[in-house]
């Protein structure tokens, strides 16, 4: 019986922690997060996310001399530390591996910052080719 409880107990703690494993999201998760922190223009976040990581808070594209990390695709050569890119300047101050959990908070204040910095989503090479200028709203539909 004491077995049993302690089990149950092992199990409702290990429930009641969140994941620290990335994941792949819901379009309408991600239009609904990002409209409590970007408030206009979610449909070209959303547009971003889609081309840059496919909702995938785990993705890491390998670009030769640096690589992108997470739902956002955040570079290591200006924004995030890796330990491998050589001359990296670590704008956001963090660890790149802090962008591929599910926790975007981290993700959502290195990414604002980097749109602030370009005054706009040019950074993103999926934003520029495949939203920037187009009709993104079939992204945000039926979210809200």
């Amino acid at each position: 019986m004491k077995m049993l409880l302690f089990l149950g107990v092992c199990l409702l703690a290990a429930l009641a922690v969140p994941s620290a494993e990335g994941k792949k999201m819901k379009r309408c998760d991600v239009a609904r997060y990002l409209k409590k922190h970007v408030k206009d223009k979610v449909a070209d976040w959303v547009c971003l996310v889609e081309h840059e990581s496919s909702y995938n808070t785990k993705a890491i594209n390998n670009n030769g001399n640096s690589r992108d990390y997470g739902l956002f695709q955040i570079n290591s050569k200006y924004w995030c530390d890796d330990g491998k890119t050589a001359g990296a300047k670590n704008a956001c101050h963090i660890k790149c591996n802090k962008f591929l959990d599910d926790n975007l908070d981290d993700d959502m204040t290195c990414a604002l910052k980097i749109a602030h910095e370009a005054k706009g989503l040019t950074p993103w090479v999926g934003w520029k080719k495949h939203c920037k200028g187009k009709n993104v709203s079939k992204y945000i539909k039926g979210c809200f």
